[in-house]
């Protein structure tokens, strides 16, 4: 994608990563001139050898740029704002994200192109999938990106047929102000990246801004911050729960695995192994009310609302990678990679999907408040197996109350929990990797760590094969 709306400007662009790049080279296209900067020598080597012309923002001539394009994991606000913020602050630059750019492109080449937008502090990524699967069963051109898959300005160029479905996290959207979807889907809201936005209260306000300027607004209403942001909603509100008698009341709930409206039943997610559980009963109802926004948006012209279609497109969703994700199966033993639960909250959803027999692997760089709010899962637990920096802490939180050990490693971890649950009677033994945790300590990001849960399984499965 070319961004054209800075045209024979300069512009800076720091952190250097695939985002970073993309961004650098999107603009290059456009006619800006970029001056390119990044805090380790990797990441400026890396874009050095792609073509990118390297400046060194310390030193530069700041009252030179036009505008300051920072990488969504540069601090803005919290703990304390990154040089280059402040430097662009003193020089009234204004500090704005790749997504900014897309929204500008958009508005400036083919406004009507059509734009779901997704956040939430759990689910978001997996709905966003949901609603690209839905589109693309029914033919339509559909790119997939921001804060899953691909870089946002490695999308094909907006076209008026062309269907965007984008995951944005909360640091994306601090840093677009001119966030205009078509539809905008709120899930949840619940204490997240408190160090990245000093208070729930900042960080909630972050997450509203992209359903405030959307067209439809579809918005999650169990939580208390949900709700609040619903009701100040000035557009076209569409809310959703998995309660059809939800204080406000939703035009698509949940009961049980069916999705329905007011008027019945419209699709069923039972046997959808890809979307069990109840957290997933809300990201299909969600994608579905997006759909239904989506559709009465764009007034029925692309012919999105066909329940049978809907219903159909559910039974294929293949799920995500490290979201509850089955990779394997050794007799009654079940191994479950979820290693995307990188805080409580979401790690809570996978503990609610078994009523018992979970050995459950945890731990990694704890967040506040660690697995505390998991008590009520405990009895579910088989035994637990802790890893990482967060060992100590959790081993306090489940003294006497769940057996568990000091694992350290994950591929100690994998060894004694597929041994322990090779023993178990029960009808179906859960080896679940739902760490609750981040991974840095141990791992460069999630993936890597499911990932490596991932090969550790199929050689602990291999190994017993030989023996």
């Amino acid at each position: 994608m070319r961004v054209t709306t800075f045209k024979d400007k300069t512009v800076a662009v720091f952190g250097l990563g695939a985002s970073g790049n993309a961004t650098a080279k999107a603009l290059i296209e456009g006619g800006a001139r970029v001056a390119a900067w990044d805090d380790s020598e990797a990441g400026r080597a890396s874009a050095a050898a792609a073509g990118i012309p390297l400046v060194d923002l310390r030193i530069a001539d700041w009252s030179a740029l036009e505008a300051l394009v920072l990488a969504p994991g540069v601090p803005l606000t919290h703990p304390e704002p990154h040089w280059t913020v402040t430097k662009a602050r003193a020089a009234a630059v204004e500090i704005i994200g790749d997504v900014e750019l897309f929204f500008r492109e958009r508005r400036a080449t083919c406004p009507n192109a059509p734009v779901v937008a997704i956040t939430g502090t759990n689910g978001k990524s997996t709905t966003t999938a949901l609603i690209a699967h839905i589109l693309r069963e029914q033919g339509l051109d559909v790119q997939l990106g921001g804060n899953i898959g691909r870089a946002v300005l490695t999308l094909e160029p907006p076209a008026e047929n062309r269907f965007y479905v984008l995951e944005l996290s909360s640091f994306q959207i601090d840093l677009t102000p001119s966030l205009e979807p078509t539809v905008g889907v709120l899930l949840n809201v619940t204490p997240d990246h408190i160090d990245r936005h000093g208070t729930v209260e900042h960080y909630a306000s972050v997450k509203a801004h992209l359903v405030a300027g959307a067209e439809a607004a579809v918005i999650g209403v169990e939580d208390a911050m949900t709700r609040a942001i619903a009701g100040r909603v000035s557009g076209k509100l569409y809310p959703f729960a998995v309660d059809a008698n939800a204080s406000i009341a939703p035009k698509i709930f949940a009961s049980g695995t069916s999705i329905c409206s007011q008027d019945g039943a419209i699709a069923s997610i039972a046997g959808v192994r890809s979307l069990r559980g109840r957290h997933n009963a809300q990201n299909a109802a969600a994608a579905i009310t997006a759909i239904r926004a989506l559709d009465d948006v764009t007034a029925g012209s692309h012919s999105l609302w066909q329940p049978a279609r809907l219903d159909a497109a559910m039974k294929t969703f293949p799920g995500l990678p490290h979201r509850l994700e089955e990779i394997a199966s050794l007799g009654r033993m079940l191994f479950i990679n979820d290693s995307k639960a990188t805080n409580a909250d979401s790690t809570e959803k996978a503990l609610a999907t078994w009523d018992s027999g979970i050995y459950w692997i945890v731990g990694g760089k704890p967040k506040d408040g660690g697995i505390t709010t998991l008590e009520a899962y405990f009895p579910r637990l088989a035994k637990a197996y802790l890893i990482g920096e967060a060992a100590d802490e959790f081993a306090k939180t489940l003294s006497g109350k769940v057996a568990f050990e000091r694992s350290g490693t994950l591929e100690v971890a994998i060894a004694s929990a597929t041994k322990d649950a090779s023993m178990s009677d029960a009808p179906e033994a859960i080896v679940l990797l739902s760490p609750a945790c981040a991974s840095y300590d141990q791992f460069k990001n999630f993936e890597v760590r499911g990932d490596t849960f991932r090969h550790l399984v199929a050689a602990e499965i291999a190994a017993r094969a030989r023996s």
